[in-house]
């Protein structure tokens, strides 16, 4: 089916694919990287057979197909009454409100559309127009679950059926949206489309059981069963940041003990426990920059204490409050002043917006953003630093959850124009930023060829934006430095560089914002930069 033409009515019917993407129709690279665009991979067709992929050409949910029209009934059924708990206060207490007011209010002026980047970078493929979804879910909502809705709603907003394609087609695009809430930004009215996509993955997880394996079953199920959801239990923790300590010493030359348990310090540091595994050089930094500077604090290596991965905040509210729970106990159990959330993005928002606001006066902590903490370090002068270290083109990528959801914007920028000469800003920066394409989950999930998908598309606007950043100096014969002061989006660029190649053919680097603070100090002989990574 032609993208211009898909209509809404038309979503539950049985076609063998409701839309289709071709490379010819997304926006343009400049070049070299216009010459020619990866291929994806292909779903197969005995694939196709057994789960449902009817949406577009990628798949990350990889759902089962029903054995028997039976089957279909029950769970279109069991999606109808998770709808409706969506819409009861004893369900859904914490975002009923502002679902309500989306539900209602929206006047179809498409502003949403235009701050969309999956939607411009798709070529404007009605079906990832954020209204697109949201039209659906009105729709359904109006027919199914409002009062008299199956007579009148058709006249109002305009029919739709509900079956077992509806549901599963849906269940598939509450996953082509990052929540980066760009779209809600730029609403006049304040309606939040990423708000719908968050509800409706909320209702396939805790009424129907799907959710993608890497945020459920590999992510928060195996965070609350082992520990993290990297899979390292306390013991692996532990012997793991003895070692990153051990290889800071060698790299830096300045000996590092990172403390563990310790009741009543000033700050219990919690990281995404990713980067442990694939940026040690993150909380070797963080280590070695709070040591120098004389900060009390502290790791847990209590289970769940020492990573501050929380996926619920994407999917399921009762894996989001089984998360946090843990970290608040395990901060009061070891008395500190507060806990400082490192370099991830959902981390932050996940403990500091939702869970301080929902947390009875025994489990409220206070908590406060590594950006506001370092800058505090930085600008106190207990740190040597020497700029000229780090005269090379630095651009800052800005994390949707920090920075447009909780205006965390201007310390990592300041501290970016204190220690990088050549620092410029990406542009559109700060809260009008693009997400990273690997937001609400996106970056850790590669099934199928949904990792084709995400490259591609969703993050497309992100790799144009780096490229424009260092338009004045394009070639490999420069290096250039990409500060991403998030674990999550730090996924997803990696995996743009190696998709496109541009280590190779620009020579941009990406990595956090300590790295660059320890790549200023003067104790520290050696560059603390790692530009050949690939």
């Amino acid at each position: 089916m032609k993208n211009k033409k898909l209509k809404i009515k038309d979503f539950s019917k049985d076609t063998k694919q409701f839309t289709h993407i071709e490379n010819e129709e997304l926006v343009k690279l400049p070049p070299p990287y216009n010459e020619e665009e990866p291929e994806w991979k292909k779903i197969p067709d005995q694939q196709k057979e057994s789960v449902e992929a009817s949406l577009d050409d990628t798949l990350v949910l990889s759902i089962p197909k029903p054995a028997s029209a039976q089957e279909e009934e029950e769970l279109v059924k069991k999606f109808l009454s998770g709808l409706q708990k969506l819409f009861t206060k004893e369900n859904n207490w914490t975002f009923l409100q502002p679902l309500l007011l989306t539900l209602d209010y929206c006047a179809k002026c498409q502003t949403c559309s235009e701050a969309c980047p999956i939607y411009e970078m798709s070529g404007k493929n009605e079906l990832y127009r954020p209204t697109f979804r949201s039209e659906l879910f009105r729709r359904i909502v109006k027919k199914y679950v409002k009062p008299g809705g199956k007579f009148f709603s058709k006249f109002k907003v305009g029919d739709i059926d509900l079956n077992w394609k509806t549901v599963s087609r849906l269940a598939e695009l509450a996953y082509r949206c990052t929540i980066c809430r760009r779209c809600a930004q730029t609403c006049p009215i304040g309606v939040d489309n990423a708000l719908i996509t968050h509800e409706l993955r909320k209702v396939f997880s805790q009424e129907l059981g799907i959710a993608p394996k890497e945020i459920h079953k590999d992510g928060s199920v195996l965070q609350l069963k082992v520990g993290s959801s990297t899979g390292m239990n306390p013991l692996a923790f532990k012997d793991n940041l003895e070692f990153i300590d051990e290889d800071m010493e060698d790299r830096t030359g300045l000996k590092i003990e990172s403390p563990f348990d310790k009741e009543g310090a000033e700050v219990l540091l919690i990281h995404n426990a990713g980067e442990i595994l694939a940026w040690p050089e993150n909380p070797g930094a963080f280590a070695l920059i709070l040591e120098k500077a004389g900060v009390s604090w502290t790791l847990s290596s209590e289970a769940v204490g020492y990573d501050g991965i929380n996926y619920g905040l994407w999917y399921d509210d009762v894996q989001l409050a089984r998360v946090a729970l843990k970290h608040a106990q395990i901060a009061k159990k070891l008395k500190v002043k507060k806990i400082v959330i490192g370099e991830c993005g959902h981390a932050h928002k996940a403990f500091m917006v939702i869970a301080n606001r929902i947390f009875l006066d025994e489990l409220n902590v206070p908590a406060e953003s590594a950006m506001t903490l370092l800058e505090n370090v930085v600008f106190s002068g207990k740190l040597d630093l020497d700029p000229k270290k780090n005269d090379f083109p630095v651009t800052l990528h800005d994390p949707c959850n920090l920075v447009r959801l909780m205006g965390v914007v201007e310390p990592q920028r300041r501290i970016l124009i204190h220690i990088c000469p050549q620092f410029r800003e990406m542009t559109p920066h700060g809260v009008k930023n693009y997400c990273c394409g690997g937001g609400s989950g996106f970056a850790i999930m590669s099934q199928n060829n949904f990792k084709d998908w995400r490259l591609s598309i969703s993050g497309r606007k992100k790799l144009l934006q780096i490229l424009e950043a260092f338009k004045d100096k394009p070639g490999p014969d420069i290096n250039k430095y990409v500060c991403a002061p998030c674990s999550n989006c730090k996924g997803q660029i990696r995996d743009l560089f190696q998709y496109y190649k541009v280590w190779e053919r620009s020579a941009i680097t990406y990595g956090g914002l300590v790295e660059l603070i320890v790549n200023a100090m003067v104790d520290v002989k050696e560059s603390f930069i790692e530009w050949e990574w690939h």
